[in-house]
């Protein structure tokens, strides 16, 4: 299977796992995600106020420089693990 395929299929896949994933490992997903589909992190910091979208947001940006197929793999990787 392509690799984008095999993504959208984790992607897909992750929607429906049998249990909710802890909040490191959804944190984890969701930066994978972004860099996959996005690429580095851009735009400012949310206010430290702002818990969540700074984790978030420092999540992302800690992948800075990993190639949207590194991090694609990646989360393919994590979503097999969370399905089995």
């Amino acid at each position: 299977m392509e690799l984008n395929q095999a993504f959208e299929q984790a992607v897909a896949d992750s929607k429906n796992l049998s249990e909710r994933p802890s909040n490191e490992t959804l944190l984890q997903l969701y930066s994978l995600y972004k860099q996959a589909t996005e690429g580095d992190v851009n735009g400012e910091a949310p206010s430290m106020f702002d818990f969540v979208a700074k984790a978030k947001y420092e999540a992302w940006s800690s992948l800075q420089g990993k190639s949207k197929e590194a991090a694609q793999q990646e989360y393919i990787s994590l979503v097999q693990k969370l399905k089995s």
